[in-house]
């Protein structure tokens, strides 16, 4: 039995506010999914498994987030919590892996936000060459941080819009992409583009241990769908909104990633695919599409500018639960008179600024450690979301619940979360197989069992002060 911990309380008069809709939540779980992963990094995938292998790479990794989302949909509308997968992890895998995944999760965001916003003020000098980047960084910071510490309505509000960018050009590039693979589009001739590309270079050019290796890369790029969790402490229906956008959201996922590599792999050659700055801008201008690199460069913006959105309301989430489970000062778990933690948010934003001075003055160190801890944090997550869905249904059905009362139920019970599990071990193995992927299991794992050793020692000094307190409190009414 997992032992109860401290509870630091929030101000009574201070609440979340229940001010999500099933709208806002289905978007920002596209738009913390749909980023520089996929407008970007994509044809690294294509390049390094082949078409066909980059295909069943980013198939697996859709099989994996719809596995890893019923289980969290099943114990976020059961529980529908703020904390989400670390309270989760808390209350069914025990106190040191809750705090555990909540720092994970937290410093996998503040090292995405840091690397948005210099990103966002490179794309930016691109129109403006004459003013320096950090003068963009710092406005696109600042209307970040607005956005989340005004109201939750606020943040949903502009998420909502900035997602929509992304999913239509997404819906676009498919539709344009598919049009030009069936002719209806005049495409320049390139050696070895084509549905040849499937078949030119043998199935599998690069062999099957490239599609192990690159699951990383693909978890990576599916990560943010978890969002749909955290947000669920916020919803005003999550009974019905929550399932609701668990299976809009991997559904749409699914279409856009597998139907996006496909496009890509189709009319890029494999050789090609990995050394282009931009995969959507090299098929445009194929097409012909005018204007197709300031096009992309506008959505890679509203990308970048969504994905720290995101990121700085789920990493505050996390520290407001570490604060209220009495890991870190009461302070971050206190809530403004609208409803946001804006201490959390404050930290949370700090945090992201040092990851991106970090970049700077420390690239080959520090920030090297950093992004390869965040690497694989997303995986470590999605293990914790399954073990967490086991073991409360095993602590459910033991209590005398019946599992057909639940909400929203995972359906193949227990082999869904067993299989969540096994390909969150593969995409592990596979990084161990690839020198440039393995520091991040050199920086991972000892920043996991650094993670435990910490709450261990902060877990014996509150023990000793209760009962150094306990031992005053009896003296003193002798």
């Amino acid at each position: 039995m997992t032992t109860q911990i401290e509870h630091n309380q929030p101000d009574p008069n201070s609440h979340f506010k229940k001010e999500m809709q099933t709208r806002h939540i289905v978007m920002l779980a596209l738009g913390g999914v749909i980023g520089t992963g996929l407008f970007l990094t994509s044809g690294y995938t294509v390049n390094q498994a082949g078409p066909l292998g980059a295909v069943i790479a980013y198939m697996i990794g859709a099989v994996m987030v719809y596995l890893v989302m019923v289980c969290l949909g099943e114990l976020a509308v059961q529980m529908p919590e703020t904390g989400s997968f670390s309270s989760y992890a808390t209350r069914y895998l025990g106190p040191g892996t809750g705090y555990t995944v909540a720092w994970l999760y937290w410093l996998t965001w503040a090292v995405a936000i840091g690397s948005e916003f210099t990103a966002a003020g490179i794309l930016m000098v691109r129109w403006f060459p004459d003013t320096p980047v950090w003068i963009w960084s710092a406005l696109f910071a600042i209307a970040v941080f607005l956005s989340n510490v005004v109201s939750v309505r606020l943040f949903a509000e502009t998420e909502f819009w900035l997602s929509l960018i992304k999913v239509v050009t997404v819906i676009t590039f498919i539709v344009i992409g598919g049009a030009a693979i069936f002719g209806l589009f005049q495409v320049q001739n390139l050696q070895g583009a084509g549905l040849s590309n499937f078949t030119r270079e043998g199935l599998f050019p690069t062999g099957f241990l490239p599609i192990a290796m690159t699951l990383l890369a693909v978890s990576f790029a599916f990560s943010g769908t978890e969002l749909i969790g955290i947000a669920a402490g916020e919803a005003q229906d999550p009974h019905t909104s929550v399932p609701k956008a668990i299976r809009t959201t991997v559904v749409r996922l699914a279409l856009f990633f597998v139907g996006t590599i496909f496009v890509l792999a189709t009319l890029l050659p494999r050789e090609q695919a990995g050394l282009v700055e931009s995969p959507f801008v090299m098929v445009f201008e194929l097409i012909g599409i005018p204007y197709s690199a300031d096009i992309m460069n506008f959505v890679i913006l509203t990308a970048l500018i969504s994905a720290a959105n995101s990121g700085l309301y789920a990493a505050s989430r996390m520290l407001w639960t570490l604060s209220d489970q009495g890991h870190m000062p009461k302070r971050y778990a206190r809530l403004s008179s609208r409803g946001t933690p804006v201490n959390a948010i404050v930290l949370s934003m700090a945090g992201a600024v040092a990851s991106l001075l970090s970049s700077v003055f420390a690239p080959d160190t520090v920030y090297l450690a950093l992004v390869s801890i965040s690497g694989l944090a997303v995986v470590v997550v999605w293990m914790s979301i399954a073990a967490s869905q086991i073991a409360f249904r095993r602590q459910y059905v033991a209590n005398g619940g019946r599992v057909e009362d639940l909400h929203f139920r995972v359906r193949g019970y227990p082999w869904v979360p067993i299989g969540a599990i096994s390909c969150c071990l593969l995409a592990c193995v596979g990084i161990a197989f690839d020198p440039e992927q393995r520091v991040a299991l050199y920086f991972g794992l000892p920043f996991i069992a650094w993670c435990y050793f910490v709450y261990w020692i902060t877990r014996n000094k509150r023990a000793e002060r209760l009962a150094l307190a306990a031992a005053v409190h009896s003296s003193s009414t002798a």
